[in-house]
């Protein structure tokens, strides 16, 4: 989507604070002994108050309001049985629509006690978004993303997952471009539009960087059961800073 007047950044800033204020919820809700289905319906149930709906559940029938991974599932997670340990490595992925507009945010954390080696990782991840969100302007190549990313991996001695992208939002949930890759791809010569909508989520690894899925059709973990994590924010490209739309 290209959101250039007032009406739509309006839309994309409110569907946008949404989604970030039901992640915060989310994070300072989560605690050991929980279940990730309960964690779950905090976040939705604060989405239906607000009149929002969950995207994956609207657009996809996935099942659950929002994506919990439990490392070394690092995306589509699905929420359930599972009992969070203390100590365990998360991700929460919150997407929404709210009057037509879509929003989408996540984060990696620890729950409870943490390590060196999963803050090192969780400084890293966020290193790399805000190092992407500094260079991205309306005329460069989209391409810069990936490799803004890939540099801050390897600077920390990580690899980014190059099977894991962002990807245009505005209208629907996944929007062209259908793949802003999370490394540097040299033959990709896009460029970055003025009021480009875009989700950027940059996910580090200490192994390989690939996924693989798992049985149940949607959760997909390391392919090496390696630690990695996610950062993202929408945002509107513009022709100075980007417009960050996922603030609470």
């Amino acid at each position: 989507m290209i959101a250039t007047d007032e009406k739509d950044i309006n839309g994309l800033k409110a569907a946008g604070k949404v989604c970030a204020q039901a992640m915060q919820l989310m994070m300072a809700s989560v605690k050991p002994g929980m279940t990730t289905l309960e964690l779950d319906q905090i976040g939705e149930d604060f989405l239906n108050k607000q009149g929002a709906k969950s995207a994956p559940r609207v657009m996809y029938e996935f099942p659950g309001g929002t994506c919990i991974s439990v490392s070394p599932v690092i995306a589509h997670g699905i929420p359930g049985s599972h009992v969070i340990q203390d100590g365990e490595l998360i991700n929460i992925d919150v997407s929404a629509e709210l009057n037509g507009y879509f929003g989408d945010t996540g984060a990696s954390m620890v729950v409870g006690t943490s390590t060196p080696e999963y803050e090192k990782l969780l400084e890293a991840t966020k290193a790399a978004l805000a190092a992407v969100l500094s260079v991205v302007r309306a005329g460069k190549p989209l391409n810069l993303i990936g490799k803004t990313v890939q540099q801050e991996a390897s600077k920390h001695g990580y690899n980014p997952i190059f099977d894991l992208t962002g990807h245009g939002i505005g209208r629907q949930l996944h929007d062209k471009p259908s793949a802003v890759y999370n490394f540097h791809k040299p033959e990709d010569r896009r460029i970055l539009e003025n009021g480009l909508v875009l989700a950027i989520e940059p996910f580090l690894t200490t192994g390989q960087g690939h996924v693989v899925e798992k049985m149940d059709g949607w959760s997909l973990k390391t392919v090496d059961s390696t630690i990695a994590a996610q950062f993202e924010h929408t945002v509107i490209i513009t022709k100075g800073e980007p417009i960050i739309l996922t603030l609470p």
